[in-house]
């Protein structure tokens, strides 16, 4: 019998782990607040519409929590990222639950590389919100996986506003971008719910092997495409996400096996450029 995923959250990254998934011959099943074609509607925050998952699936292998805020703030995130795990994880005890985390609960400003064992005391309530959530997972045997910035077709704020003549080159642009190409963000899922037995209980970041000065990003993105470079001005301030400036290592994601195909944001930037 094929393993069975269930993905709560069919948004962008949600989409693209289904289809790898499938491709892989694994039986999937999603989720979405109102869904679609694709997908089943379910409210992760409400306890009961969750438990009658449990009457109309069997319980999957793993489940993979990648459900958006919706721009939303601490409440938002206190109701998808903590009242969706609980609900998840008393409906379907026994399965195995990835939960799709975030960077941004590394709080460094000093450039320094940061691993899965490197201190998380971030500023944003939002973030604080996401550990809370992480330590759920974690005491469930489940597997946190942090991602960077997401990006592929269709997809990069930065780039985004490159060539819409947006872009603001942050003081003076030393600060690190991390990001990972979609496809290698579905693919480092997969990759982590295959491997249930030595994956579980532990973080994994999710980035590409290349962080970035903002500086050198938009420097390469000038030659790339032969336009000027960004303007200079200060750091933007009571923007949504905290300011910081940091190294994302994926070292331990690697030494399991996964390796991104995107392994530099300026790599793909040509690719992702003709679908924006």
């Amino acid at each position: 019998m094929s393993a069975t995923l269930l993905i709560a959250g069919h948004g962008y990254l949600g989409q693209e782990l289904r289809r790898q998934a499938s491709a892989a011959g694994w039986r999937v099943s999603a989720l979405s607040k109102s869904g679609d074609q694709h997908s089943l509607p379910c409210d992760l925050t409400n306890r009961e519409a969750v438990r009658t998952l449990a009457s109309t699936l069997e319980p999957p292998t793993a489940i993979v929590l990648a459900a958006s805020s919706d721009r939303g703030g601490p409440d938002a995130y206190r109701a998808i990222f903590l009242d969706g795990t609980r609900n998840l994880l008393s409906t379907f005890p026994d399965s195995h639950l990835l939960f799709v985390s975030s960077t941004s609960v590394y709080h460094q400003t000093d450039g320094s590389l940061v691993t899965e064992e490197s201190l998380t005391a971030p500023v944003r309530e939002t973030s604080r919100i996401l550990l809370d959530a992480e330590r759920l997972i974690l005491a469930s045997t489940g597997t946190v996986a942090r991602l960077a910035g997401l990006y592929g077709p269709t997809r990069s704020v930065i780039l985004k506003r490159f060539l819409q003549d947006q872009a603001l080159i942050e003081e003076d642009g030393r600060r690190f971008l991390n990001q990972i190409h979609l496809a290698d963000a579905a693919a480092a899922l997969l990759h982590l719910a295959s491997r249930s037995e030595s994956s579980r209980s532990q973080i994994y970041n999710l980035a590409d092997s290349s962080p970035l000065h903002q500086g050198d990003c938009y420097l390469a993105l000038a030659q790339l495409f032969e336009r000027a470079l960004p303007p200079t001005g200060p750091r933007p301030e009571n923007s949504k996400r905290a300011w910081t400036h940091k190294r994302v290592s994926n070292e331990k994601l690697r030494a399991t096996g996964w390796e991104p195909t995107h392994p530099s944001f300026v790599d793909a930037a040509q690719e992702v450029a003709r679908s924006l």
